[in-house]
């Protein structure tokens, strides 16, 4: 690289404004630094403001996706993930967050949902009791908000959809609907993920007792046809609505096709909650 390339990518590094600067920008190194700069002055927002990253953060006032933005590309650096990979993070995210016209679908009167009723985003989770992948994001999604960053801005709404491909899926969906009858969905769900391991068809009744269900009455539900319809009709909205695999969320009725990694997931939560609530400008 010349001298004068440097020092132009020096010049508009600096000339980022200081509200862009997160502890993760500023801890980049030079090289990092020049990666970073590279897609920050090429790639365009998708919402707030018709310019590049880059110069959307030098904008007055200050859009505050900009620096939500230019905060996971310095993120993504820092990981070591590449820039090929980074802009096609970054192009899913924008195709989840503005979605189409028509939200999905989704009958909500009988989920379990877990958060308060007028959350500015309702998520909803189409996740199988034998998927792998939903035994450790769900239960992080829950706590974070339940105890952290996501309490007060969104509700969980969670619909059962059992993979074939998972051993044990139906069986495990039919535990998930009837503990969701019983009124303690969230509680067995924690529970079940937590033991996935130790998964059986036969320990769903002690699971459910342990988190303080009717042990009989669980066993009951089990074997209850109405538990079965409950289960095909939840995997057939799924269908519906264009779900293949689990987890498969729907922010606001959006599919998010972005990635299915707790960080960037609560950070689109976080910015569709800002939106709805109007608070789009950086003031301080």
């Amino acid at each position: 690289m010349t001298r004068v390339a440097s020092a132009i990518l020096v010049v508009l590094w600096t000339a980022i404004p200081a509200v862009a600067q997160s502890d993760t920008c500023a801890a980049l190194d030079d090289t990092q630094r020049r990666a970073a700069e590279k897609i920050l002055t090429s790639e365009y927002l998708y919402d707030c403001c018709d310019e590049t990253v880059s110069r959307c953060l030098e904008a007055q006032p200050t859009c505050r996706l900009a620096v939500r933005i230019a905060d996971d590309i310095c993120r993504r650096v820092a990981a070591g993930q590449g820039e090929v990979g980074i802009r096609r993070a970054l192009s899913r995210r924008a195709r989840s967050m503005m979605g189409g016209a028509n939200p999905s679908e989704i009958d909500l009167s009988t989920a379990p949902i877990f958060g308060p009723a007028d959350a500015p985003v309702t998520v909803v989770i189409y996740a199988c009791g034998r998927c792998p992948y939903c035994s450790e994001l769900i239960p992080a999604l829950y706590e974070i908000a339940d105890n952290g960053a996501l309490n007060g801005d969104v509700r969980l709404a969670f619909r059962v959809f059992p993979i074939r491909g998972h051993e044990g899926s139906t069986d495990a969906g039919l535990g998930f609907a009837a503990a969701a009858e019983m009124d303690g969905f969230w509680l067995y769900m924690l529970h079940a993920y937590r033991h996935f391991d130790d998964y059986s068809a036969e320990r769903q009744v002690e699971w459910a007792a342990a988190v303080g269900l009717d042990h009989d009455a669980f066993s009951s539900r089990l074997h209850d046809p109405a538990t079965r319809e409950a289960l095909v009709a939840s995997k057939k909205e799924g269908l519906a609505n264009g779900v293949e695999e689990t987890p498969t969320l729907f922010l606001n009725g959006r599919q998010w096709v972005g990635d299915l990694a707790i960080e960037p997931l609560v950070d689109a939560i976080q910015e569709e909650a800002a939106r709805v609530r109007g608070d789009v400008w950086v003031t301080d």
